[in-house]
């Protein structure tokens, strides 16, 4: 579909600001203190609904901070969860047979430093699966940082304010207490610093383990996946996650978000395991297939949305709805 389909989206996404201005006036909620907007986008009840039943079949290891949920997964993995913050964000730590790589360092409200070290004695690499604040939060606690070479990474590589991000540790996020020493009134991401900017195609070996960086923008300019194939295993950071995948940032490219869940499809057959970035970590690579066709039917007008806050629309489907601005 190529440049066609690309063609689409401008046309379908100027159609549906002029109906979303004349639909949602009297509509809009508050858009909190932060600018990310979290609050009118999370359900009021999100805390209400966990913990999610996969994770019943997963086993938990015990770590020192609560913080923390940590679920050992097949193939020397570890999803490290941080279910008590709206975001439901999950790092993962690949143990190779010499090193290991954090994908990902979550909200930075946990020390996850102190978890990744009670879990593996390895020397660890740090790799975002993009730079938005929930997958950057521990970077500062780590000297290996590789990063995309992309001014988006460079840029948020100097962290978030907590006019930015306030909001993420505010009551209504939170599901319990925040650990001590984190408020509302101080909570920031912490700049950091990177150790290597890598590109596409780049291999992590770990000794025994090759991982394939690739780049995948949309979401984000510099949103990547990371690819085990000799073992079938895809992270795919936040482009496929069950739940409302978060497509309306100004810096968010749907032509790219469209093209990269259509590499990815090319890969299915060869995998075995997709890792997201929120709320579950196991998902079937199949459901790839299911975004690839909400994209084409929401381009096609078969389906149809929901407005909410902040001149956006919903298209919910079984197990993941797409938000646009």
């Amino acid at each position: 579909m190529g440049f066609l389909f690309v063609e689409g989206w401008i046309d379908f996404f100027m159609i549906n600001r002029m109906k979303l201005l004349l639909s949602v006036v009297g509509n809009i909620y508050s858009q909190g203190t932060s600018g990310i907007d979290s609050l009118s986008i999370i359900s009021d009840r999100w805390c209400q609904d966990l913990p999610r039943a996969i994770y019943a079949d997963i086993e938990r290891v015990t770590v020192s901070n609560d913080w923390f949920w940590v679920y050992k997964l097949e193939n020397d993995i570890f999803a490290i969860y941080e279910p008590k913050q709206w975001q439901e964000v999950i790092s993962y730590l690949i143990l190779g047979k010499e090193k290991a790589l954090l994908f990902d360092t979550g909200n930075g409200i946990g020390k996850i430093s102190t978890i990744v070290h009670e879990l593996t004695s390895l020397p660890v690499f740090v790799l975002n699966s993009h730079t938005h604040f929930d997958h950057i939060g521990g970077n500062a606690e780590f000297s290996d940082i590789l990063a995309m070479d992309t001014d988006y990474t460079r840029k948020n590589s100097g962290g978030y304010s907590n006019a930015l991000v306030r909001e993420e540790v505010l009551e209504e996020a939170l599901c319990g207490t925040l650990p001590d020493g984190i408020n509302s009134a101080t909570y920031h991401t912490p700049p950091f610093k990177i150790k290597k900017f890598i590109t596409e195609g780049y291999k992590i070996d770990l000794g025994e383990r090759i991982l394939e960086v690739l780049s995948t923008p949309g979401h984000t300019p510099d949103a990547i996946s990371i690819l085990d194939s000799n073992l079938g295993l895809l992270w795919v950071g936040d482009i496929y996650y069950n739940g409302p995948i978060w497509l309306f940032a100004p810096e968010t490219d749907l032509d790219a978000y469209y093209q990269s869940v259509e590499r990815l499809c090319n890969l299915v057959p060869n995998l075995n395991t997709l890792h997201p970035a929120h709320n579950t970590p196991i998902v079937k690579p199949q459901s790839l297939y299911l975004l690839k066709k909400a994209l084409i039917n929401i381009q096609n007008g078969t389906v149809h949305g929901n407005a909410i806050s902040g001149e956006r629309v919903e298209y919910i489907f079984e197990e993941f709805s797409l938000i646009f601005k």
